[in-house]
């Protein structure tokens, strides 16, 4: 059964940091996100990875298992974000798919000036 490699290295940082303020900082998600994360992890597996508690996570046998395994297994992949992602942009500024300029009017250059095509309003 496949899993999700976003889950596992999410995972990873929370069983390694025992600190989910800190793991979340670490990967930039919010704490919410990376409960949700563990959460949707223990529900794909059936089994309980941490022990419930108050101020840290502590794992239990299963986590313990999965966090050798996961280690492993990760070390093999490519780093999430990484060039594997075949986005063409060798630069790393960001890129990604460009988005129109909604809501934002005509240029500046011909604002003020009638839109082609039409007539102005006589009084």
């Amino acid at each position: 059964m496949p899993v999700d490699t976003t889950l596992l290295r999410r995972f990873v940082a929370v069983a390694e940091e025992l600190d989910i303020a800190r793991a979340a900082k670490n990967l930039n998600v919010s704490r919410t996100t990376l409960m949700k994360s563990v959460a949707a992890l223990e529900a794909e597996l059936g089994v309980p990875l941490f022990e419930p508690a108050a101020d840290n996570p502590y794992l239990t046998e299963a986590g313990i298992a999965l966090l050798a395994e996961s280690k492993g297994l990760l070390a093999h992949m490519p780093p999430a974000g990484g060039p594997s992602q075949g986005s063409g942009n060798s630069s790393g500024s960001g890129g990604g798919k460009a988005k129109a300029s909604k809501g934002r009017g005509r240029a500046p250059a011909v604002k003020g000036q009638a839109a082609p095509g039409k007539r102005r309003q006589s009084r």
